[in-house]
């Protein structure tokens, strides 16, 4: 059994407050959380669970330690993120959800009836501000072996296609709002519909293509995204390929490892663009 939740954070310093839910069934007080839907990837289950159980509509930020518990004979596994608050309202009671109150994470922390979810508030208040910084692989493309024109120029295949939402299931929780791709025409394919959806323009980089690019050139690229993403707070995602990805996390210190198309990692980025903590997502496991 899969679920997901976030710690909903608002304001700084002795300002800061989370807010926190009462659940009438269970007289309990808890953080935001719930299953995920068929089909549903984790992050988007933990942003309809927030907006859901204390109607307040936040991005993802960092992650933070999943939970696991015995619920009779099966496992329920949660996955859990700081949630950056981006707008809220009053709750109005339901038979789930009866209450949910902002208060300070000292308070949060006498009230919450589950002494797993009070270190997961510990931990998220421990960390600094971050930004997302998506590193995509494109979805899946023709072969190469039935494609006779320019490669740059090879499209997504239908697999490639079946593959996007589920790439915006991840783009959008996080909050992605600049777009930056290689120049190959699957990988601006790949960002190219949740681009539109937010109504953002796609940057395209010659440098990130298979063709012209160079380890030096990319590292040195993805250095100067990365200080620019930390200092500005924008959520970026930047689409590239197989062969070029291991250049792009090097400057990041992010060791990487195999991706299957569509698959990403998001480097949570401090104001100075330092890498506080990582995660990865492929898209493959979800059933189609």
């Amino acid at each position: 059994m899969w679920a997901a939740g976030a710690v909903p954070l608002r304001g700084s310093g002795k300002a800061r407050e989370v807010v926190i839910v009462h659940r009438p069934a269970y007289d309990d007080w808890t953080l935001p959380k719930g299953k995920a839907h068929p089909s549903e990837l984790l992050p988007t289950t933990a942003v309809r669970e927030v907006a859901e159980e204390s109607s307040s509509q936040i991005r993802l930020s960092a992650p933070l330690t999943p939970l696991r518990y015995p619920i009779g004979q099966a496992t329920k596994y949660v996955s859990w993120w700081v949630g950056t608050t981006l707008s809220w309202a009053p709750h109005i009671a339901n038979p789930e959800v009866d209450q949910a109150w902002w208060m300070s994470p000292n308070k949060a922390l006498k009230t919450l009836t589950y002494s797993d979810e009070r270190e997961i508030l510990t931990e998220a208040v421990s960390l600094p501000d971050t930004t997302p910084l998506i590193i995509l692989r494109h979805a899946k493309a023709l072969r190469r072996e039935d494609w006779t024109k320019n490669d740059a120029l090879r499209p997504l295949s239908s697999r490639g296609r079946d593959q996007l939402p589920y790439v915006e299931q991840v783009l959008k929780p996080f909050g992605i709002k600049n777009v930056v791709s290689s120049t190959s025409a699957r990988c601006v394919q790949t960002v190219h519909a949740y681009a539109r959806t937010i109504k953002a323009e796609v940057t395209t980089v010659d440098s990130l293509s298979e063709e012209k690019a160079t380890h030096d050139q990319v590292s040195g690229y993805m250095t100067r995204l990365a200080r620019a993403v930390g200092a500005s707070g924008i959520p970026t995602v930047v689409c590239g390929h197989r062969p070029v990805i291991p250049f792009m996390l090097d400057p990041l210190g992010i060791h990487a490892r195999p991706m299957a198309t569509a698959s990403l990692v998001i480097a949570h980025l401090d104001s100075h663009g330092t890498v506080v903590r990582a995660e990865w997502h492929d898209t493959l496991r979800v059933k189609m």
